[in-house]
Parts: structure tokens; C-alpha cells; sequence
């Protein structure tokens, strides 16, 4: 059975604006994305039509300011964009999000000169990002980084590997994490690095389980030259600029693990409506009645849980540990939820002709991505106790 949009969620958004956004991202993944979703990611397709459209309806810069080509929306809105993208496919949602990460450093760290000759085209210009900042050596500890960075004159020149990168091989532009000093997080400079800079190369594209139309690569720098003006922040900021991103980046992994749980459970909902057993609907057993209540509320409590933290953001205060709490709940809530729905459809749900096989391979790498879910407790808990507790 082909895939299935899922059911339009009832969403509490701020203005007139964001209706008319949350509707128009709709119309474009009933219309573009999945009737598409199943058969590209079975057959391994990237679908980068799909996200020059998306830069062409103003989607890959919404949280940005509207002077550099952005759509000055606030999280409470991205967020829910995201959801809507992820629940027509995760490989769209996901890089959305990624490219998103992406531009981070740029929007905030740099010069009002680096943005503007670079944002316009980052944030609407068809341009698509990825994020460098883990390595084979170092994923959870980040600060441990070997890539480096040394200065040539009015250049640096870098040399090392990064894993594990979305969109690895396709995007146009790398924002990088580099040692320039010291060995530590002190010693970390962040760089804007074109995705043609000569000894630039990518891997061959990991094989993975689930979100096989996204390239996940290493990526080599082999003495790639990159002018100071691609220097993002001081000499020795990279590793603050990274964590800040990556806060952000949490939210928006929550928002997509919310939207593959949405997927999964309308699945549910529509395979127990219509599968008869025993003379009557498999929805009318009251087992299966409270799996699907039960699946419905994981789904609406990661939804609050994102946007509280997304409200906290947008309102200018702390929200690390909301942003941790919003991953792992709802990056768990997801793989709950999406086990379930292969559950509710039996044998079916086991088979590739419906799509609650790939909605489970595709939430697992949720709770991995953006800091594992035990680097979220880690967080949280030192939020509770203090930063001197380990």
C-alpha cells in the first residue's frame, strides 16, 4: 500500500502568517514529498529538486532575519514546519533542520559583512549546508577534535576528517570545526568552507538502515586553503558557537521525531479503522484501542514539550536544558511510537509495502543524532546539579 500523508494536527500558531505557512508546507509534501517517499528512499535517491523547491518557497531560512533573505519566523513556527516536512519524510525534515544548524554560526557569529555576502544565498539561494563538527575519534566528545587548522598568511589551511556528516557530498557549503590552538574546547575555531574548495573530499555515503535517500559521509580535508574572511567568530570561539548550535539543533531534531511519531500513529489509526478481524474493525478491541491512546499521547506530550522550549528561545531565555529534555523524550517517544505502529498492523507492518517498517528504521537514528540520548541526561542532570557535578 502506497504511503499516506498524515492527518492534519490542529496547531496553536501565533499569527495569521504562520497558518498561511503551515498551509502551504502541507500543500507542498502532499503534492512533492510523499508520493515520492517510499520508492526514493528504498532506492537510495537524494532529492535535491525537493529542497531547491524549499529554498525557492522561502522554507530553508525561516528562522533567520528577513535582511539576509530569512523569513524572521520564530522557533514556535520552524519548529512546527520541521514537523510537518519529517512527517512527510525525515530525509526532508532532517535537512531541513541540518541546513538549518548550518547557517547558525554564520547568522550569529558573523561579521555584518560575512552575512551579508554569504546569508542571502545560505538562507534562499538554492544552497544547501552541512554540518562539521564530529570525527571517527571524537562523536560525544567533541572537544577532543583533531582536525586542524593552521594559518598561512591571509589563509588557513585545514587537514583532517570529519564523520558522519549530513549531506556529506552534496552540499555546497561545510561550516567546520577546526583546532587552531590548544588541545581542548579553547583551542576551536569555526569556518565557512565551500563544498568545491580543492582537497575537499567526500566518502563513500555510509549504508544505513533507515534514511538511505540522505548522504551520510566523511569528509576529508587534504590541505584545504580557506581565506580568514571565512573564519567564523575569534580564533579559539568554535567550540561555544558549536554548542550553541547544537541546543538549537536538539530542537529540531524533537520537532522531527514528533512528526515521524504523528506519521506512524495515523498509520495505526487508519490500518485499525479498516482491517476487519472476527467480524469486526481491529480498532473495536479494546487492547489495541488503549496501544493507539497511549501512542497519541507520547505524540501530543513531545509536541508541548518542543514548544515550551521553543517559546523559551524565542523569548530570549535559557533553554539548554528544555532543548536537551525535548530531544530525549521525544527522539524516545518516536521510537516507542513507531514500534507500536508495526505492532498494531501485524505481519503487515513488518513488510515494505506499508510504511511503519521505515518510520521504525527511521526514528532509531533520532536518538543518536545531535548528541545521543544519554549525552541528554548528561545534560539535564547537570542542569539539576550544578556544572561542577559529573
Amino acid at each position: 500500500m502506497p504511503d499516506r500523508a498524515p492527518q492534519p494536527v490542529e496547531r496553536e500558531l501565533p499569527t495569521e502568517e504562520a497558518r498561511d505557512l503551515i498551509a502551504l508546507v502541507r500543500d507542498i509534501a502532499q503534492r512533492e514529498i510523499v508520493p515520492r517517499a517510499a520508492e526514493e528512499e528504498d532506492s537510495g535517491r537524494f532529492p535535491r529538486d525537493t529542497f531547491a523547491l524549499l529554498s525557492e518557497s522561502g522554507l530553508l531560512g525561516l528562522p533567520y532575519a528577513a535582511e539576509y533573505g530569512g523569513g524572521d519566523q520564530p522557533y514556535e513556527v520552524y519548529l512546527q514546519v520541521l514537523e510537518e516536512l519529517a512527517a512527510a519524510r525525515l530525509t526532508v525534515g532532517l535537512g531541513v533542520s541540518v541546513h538549518s544548524l548550518s547557517c547558525h554560526a554564520l547568522a550569529g557569529y558573523g561579521t555584518k559583512e560575512q552575512r551579508a555576502e554569504h546569508l542571502p544565498a545560505m538562507l534562499g539561494g538554492g544552497l544547501l549546508g552541512a554540518y562539521c563538527l564530529s570525527e571517527p575519534s571524537s562523536g560525544s566528545d567533541a572537544a577532543s577534535l583533531r582536525t586542524r587548522a593552521v594559518r598561512d598568511g591571509d589563509d588557513w589551511v585545514l587537514t583532517g576528517t570529519k564523520a558522519w556528516i549530513t549531506h556529506g557530498g552534496v552540499a555546497d557549503f561545510y561550516t567546520v570545526f577546526a583546532r587552531t590552538g590548544q588541545d581542548g574546547p579553547r583551542g576551536i575555531t569555526a569556518f565557512l568552507v565551500p563544498g568545491d574548495a580543492a582537497g575537499l573530499a567526500p566518502a563513500a555515503p555510509e549504508k544505513k538502515m533507515g534514511m538511505k535517500g540522505s548522504p551520510t559521509a566523511q569528509i576529508h580535508f587534504d590541505g584545504v586553503r580557506v581565506p580568514d574572511g571565512r573564519r567564523i567568530g575569534d580564533e579559539g570561539q568554535g567550540f561555544g558557537i558549536a554548542l550553541g548550535a547544537l541546543d538549537t539543533g536538539r530542537l529540531g531534531i524533537a520537532a522531527c521525531a514528533v512528526g515521524v511519531a504523528q506519521a506512524a500513529l495515523d498509520e495505526a489509526v487508519r490500518y485499525a479503522a479498516g482491517r476487519q478481524q472476527f467480524g469486526r474493525p481491529v480498532a473495536d478491541f479494546q487492547g489495541l484501542r488503549f496501544l493507539l491512546a497511549d501512542m497519541a499521547t507520547k505524540v501530543e506530550a513531545g509536541r508541548a514539550l518542543y514548544l515550551t522550549a521553543a517559546r523559551l528561545r524565542d523569548a530570549g531565555r535559557s533553554f539548554s536544558k528544555q532543548a536537551a529534555m525535548a530531544k530525549l523524550f521525544c527522539t524516545d517517544a518516536a521510537m516507542s511510537v513507531t514500534t507500536d505502529a508495526v505492532q498494531v498492523l501485524g505481519g503487515y507492518g513488518y513488510t515494505a509495502d506499508f510504511p511503519a517498517e521505515r518510520y521504525l528504521r527511521e526514528a532509531k537514528v533520532l536518538q543518536i543524532v545531535e548528541g545521543t540520548n544519554q549525552i541528554q541526561r548528561m545534560v539535564i542532570a547537570r542542569h539539576l546539579l550544578g556544572p561542577e557535578s559529573r
